[in-house]
């Protein structure tokens, strides 16, 4: 993945309030009062895990993004900057941001280091990279090693939800869950829009507005923890 060099949004990032710094301290002490917590891994911009939180209130979720220069973005819509392209129009009311959202600034590698066993409800990846060459098949946030970070952090029952408009990495990801002994597939859908049922609380990223628009079909998995 190609980022452009934003050169405020370490700063940005490191001196937000919505960025929870040394995570690591937080870990066994996430959840309270019974709420359920719900992690979106390569957040991006952060428009699904935003309105996931603006819609479940009842509900903790928390983004994860690795790369700064990204994050960043997100921190200034919390803030209330609006997060528009040149031509766009402004946003039409002040943006609100929501109390049972908080981001974290690091590599899905890390997830035990932050999260203590079973602490996770459930784990959102959204259009993430697809890696298409074949040596870069590790890489992939559904390849196996992640899989079993997944299976740490999230409770039995708890679940995996993912989303790609890439065929090739989806056909992957169903393999590699079906192979996996820690989960079990729940549903797989092969397009996501033309399903009635799936599509009721399907909230959308930018990337799947963006693809779907140009007519590519949306997948969708769905994995629970064994």
């Amino acid at each position: 993945m190609r980022l452009r060099n934003i050169p405020e949004a370490k700063t940005v990032v490191a001196n937000s309030r919505f960025v929870v710094q040394e995570p690591e301290s937080r870990k066994g002490s996430w959840k309270t009062d019974g709420r359920e917590l719900m992690i979106e891994i390569g957040m991006g911009k952060g428009k699904f895990i935003i309105e996931q939180a603006q819609q479940h209130p009842e509900t903790d979720f928390l983004g994860i993004e690795r790369y700064e220069s990204v994050l960043f973005r997100a921190c200034n819509q919390m803030e209330g900057i609006p997060v528009r392209r040149p031509g766009e129009p402004e946003q039409p009311e002040a943006f609100i941001a929501p109390q049972n959202l908080k981001f974290l600034s690091m590599d899905a590698r890390l997830l035990p280091d932050v999260f203590a066993d079973g602490e996770v409800d459930r784990i959102f990846l959204n259009f993430s990279d697809p890696w298409p060459k074949a040596r870069h098949a590790k890489r992939r946030l559904t390849y196996r090693d992640f899989l079993k970070l997944y299976e740490q952090v999230l409770k039995i029952g708890g679940m995996v939800e993912f989303k790609t408009d890439n065929r090739p990495l989806f056909d992957f990801s169903v393999e590699e869950f079906r192979e996996y002994p820690g989960f079990e597939l729940q549903s797989v859908s092969y397009d996501l829009h033309r399903d009635p049922e799936l599509m009721k609380d399907n909230i959308m990223t930018e990337y799947e507005k963006k693809f779907s628009a140009l007519g590519n079909k949306i997948c969708r998995l769905t994995a629970v923890r064994l």
